[in-house]
């Protein structure tokens, strides 16, 4: 998730290396008593400057137990307007919820010895944990460690995801999948095509799971949880504990823009909108920036992600508007391009831009200078 062309001294790559090494993550850093952060997890101040949103300003909450007439339209406006919105009153049992949770948070809390045996760059079997996938290129670290599992669409090798989370993730896999079907249908029904048109097209296929770990930052206000970014697939589904953090990027009309809190509700399912579906949609969607803070709390902050991508990876699968969308008052705004090169770009490139889009935007006069 990040760049080959970032600057980054000789002495922060060998004090990167060394952090690397301990594999403990920023969870040993904070065990071992730390007081202040290593030089390299230090951000930029003026990333932390902007206006708190006016009061009115919060992120959708749909009630998905409503009739399927209302709820189809609220899901499509936050999917415009937002890119945003938290599902509550939806078909995933509230125990599922909290064992993912609490399952994801046991492995992070494992003794280091324990967790450091499935510490990896390179995923065997699907799995890995790492802190901070793009440590040796992003020009500074985030504070936060994660659990990766790849879920589909070939099925992990399940004696390789740790015992103390195995059967509570593969619990909530199965359980998003089935809510993601139903979200991608009425996002398909808003663009007017068939309800099943982006399962057709394998958006459901290739889900990756991430257990952010995020422990107490003794100077939250220098570094980050997690940058502010976009997500490169097509939908997400979020699973967040009862501390916060987790901000969305809103921007007003006169072009002002807020960082806007998501904050928890037990139960719900926070769905964002990706880089993938903006394009399939010819904008329709939006994939917005968010971003996590640096956990000031006296306990760690767990969250657990699903990110849906397509399937189809072979050089003639083409990805682009749906042509269906097309037509001479609503031309196409991307052009098309294989998954292989959409991932290609976005593994070239910092996480914290958001240039991935713009990399296959059709160049118009009103594009140009932008």
């Amino acid at each position: 998730m990040a760049t080959a062309g970032t600057d980054i001294g000789d002495g922060h790559v060998a004090a990167r290396r060394a952090f690397d090494e301990t594999k403990a993550g920023v969870k040993g850093l904070a065990d071992g008593g730390a007081t202040t952060i290593p030089s390299f997890f230090y951000h930029p101040k003026p990333r932390f400057i902007h206006p708190p949103p006016p009061p009115h300003l919060s992120v959708p909450i749909i009630d998905f137990s409503l009739p399927r007439t209302s709820v189809l339209p609220a899901v499509v406006s936050a999917a415009r307007n937002w890119g945003f919105f938290q599902l509550i009153n939806h078909s995933i049992p509230l125990p599922i919820l909290n064992r993912a949770l609490s399952s994801a948070r046991s492995f992070h809390e494992l003794p280091a010895a324990e967790r450091s045996r499935y510490y990896s760059r390179e995923p065997g079997g699907g799995v890995s944990y790492i802190s901070n996938i793009d440590l040796y290129s992003s020009s500074a670290a985030s504070w936060r460690d994660t659990l990766q599992i790849m879920m589909g669409p070939t099925p992990p090798d399940q004696e390789k995801i740790p015992a103390v989370c195995r059967q509570e993730l593969n619990a909530w896999d199965t359980e998003a999948r089935e809510l993601a079907r139903q979200v991608m249908g009425m996002l398909a029904e808003g663009m007017g095509v068939e309800e099943d048109r982006l399962e057709k097209m394998t958006c459901l296929k290739t889900r990756l799971l991430a257990c952010h770990y995020y422990p107490p930052c003794p100077e939250p206000e220098a570094t980050v949880g997690l940058v502010d970014h976009s997500d490169p697939g097509v939908l997400t589904l979020l699973l967040q504990g009862d501390i916060g953090g987790l901000q969305v990027k809103k921007e007003g009309e006169d072009g002002e823009c807020w960082w806007v809190d998501v904050k928890p509700v037990e139960g719900t399912v926070v769905v964002n909108v990706g880089d993938l579906l903006q394009v399939i949609s010819n904008d329709k969607y939006k994939s917005v920036h968010h971003r996590v803070l640096a956990n000031s709390h006296k306990e760690a902050r767990v969250s657990v992600a699903m990110f849906l991508y397509p399937d189809r990876r072979s050089e003639s699968d083409l990805y682009g508007p749906l042509p269906e969308l097309l037509s001479n008052e609503n031309p196409a705004h991307y052009r098309n391009f294989t998954t292989s090169e959409f991932m290609k770009t976005f593994f070239s490139r910092q996480l914290a831009t958001k240039c991935l889009l713009d990399h296959f935007r059709i160049q118009t006069d009103d594009t140009k200078e932008v």
